[in-house]
């Protein structure tokens, strides 16, 4: 009796020591990640200046899904270019020089309108009285689905208006990353900088790729372009792509927020005509209806404008003025730019 006393006593003795360790390392952990989470809200890794503390009022090299967290917040800017790679080209230098009216380029490539209508509430909410706001509704905006999902990861978390959710999405591996890149940058007597306005050529890129490599006339003549943007699209529209459209009814619940004296472009951006459908198929039918809810969202604003870049006709026909079936170049831009701001001008006239 005696010796199993003795076990039991130890046995005991030995759980009780268990648990003090699991107590210490579970404790351990906490204060760790406690103290995780204090350095990295007060490093404040990508500049949305929800900490302010090393904000030095420049832009750290990085991708434009996190680059428009400190883009979008810029008190310098009174205008922004919302999309994806589709709007991507415009300059907002020259929107700025033809309007007055300072303007950041907040497109992020591979994003619909989940995506752009976050960072739409982000800037917003920097700039209760913008003077222009330029959208970029493409055929993305077309889903039928009410979650308006995409299959690019994106950081909604940056751009949260619940300090919650955006404290959680700091409790990642890639963002712990990133605040010891940010201290590495802080600490540096010569910074390397990115633009301001965010303006990112893309025609390099595609050069590079191999795509129209020389501008001289004469379309098609480069075997991989041509392959990627003569192919027709077929007569039935993309599943999920018939309506009803949600995204139409975020946006006019986006426009809410916006002051009747802010300008709102909305610009369906130029495809090339292998792109658009045939006239009087289910897919032309399915385009329009898309068009008509969002044209409806808009018209709910009182100054704003669409522009229908998104047309058959000479631009849409010279192989020179695209890379693939979406994405066109500077020349095409410029113009697209140059309708954009007459618009605004229209919508409100520059101040004298």
């Amino acid at each position: 009796m005696s010796a199993r006393a003795t076990s039991g006593r130890g046995g005991g003795g030995g759980g009780a020591a268990w648990g003090g360790f699991a107590r210490l390392l579970v404790g351990t952990i906490a204060v760790v990640a406690l103290g995780y989470l204090a350095l990295a809200y007060a490093v404040d890794p990508y500049d949305s200046g929800r900490s302010g503390l090393f904000s030095v009022g420049a832009v750290r090299p990085q991708g434009p899904r996190t680059a428009a967290a400190v883009r979008g917040r810029d008190p310098a800017f009174s205008g922004a270019v919302i999309g994806n790679s589709h709007i991507q080209l415009i300059e907002p230098e020259r929107l700025t020089r033809l309007t007055r009216i300072p303007f950041v380029q907040l497109a992020i490539p591979a994003t619909g309108p989940g995506e752009q209508l976050r960072v739409l509430d982000w800037f917003l909410s920097h700039h209760p009285a913008p003077e222009a706001i330029v959208l970029a509704p493409d055929d993305f905006w077309c889903t039928d689905d009410p979650r308006l999902a995409n299959d690019k990861p994106f950081p909604f978390w940056l751009f949260a208006r619940d300090l919650p959710d955006y404290l959680r999405g700091l409790m990642r591996y890639a963002v712990a990353q990133e605040v010891v890149g940010r201290i590495g940058w802080l600490l540096k007597t010569r910074r390397p900088l990115a633009r301001a306005d965010g303006w990112w050529d893309y025609e390099p890129d595609y050069l590079g790729l191999g795509y129209g490599r020389a501008p001289e006339p004469g379309p098609g003549r480069d075997p991989k372009r041509a392959s990627d943007r003569e192919r027709p699209v077929p007569d039935t529209p993309d599943p999920g792509r018939a309506g009803p459209f949600p995204a139409a009814e975020g946006l006019r619940a986006a426009l809410a927020r916006v002051p009747a004296r802010t300008a709102v472009v909305a610009v369906r951006p130029p495809v090339y005509h292998a792109a658009l459908p045939r006239s009087g198929s289910p897919r032309a039918a399915a385009e329009a209806a898309c068009a008509a809810a969002i044209d409806g969202a808009l018209a709910t604003h009182p100054l704003s404008a669409v522009l229908d870049w998104r047309r058959d006709g000479a631009a849409a026909r010279d192989g020179d003025l695209f890379f693939d079936r979406s994405h066109y170049r500077h020349p095409l831009a410029r113009r697209v730019a140059e309708d954009i701001a007459a618009a605004i001008v229209r919508l409100r006239p520059p101040k004298e």
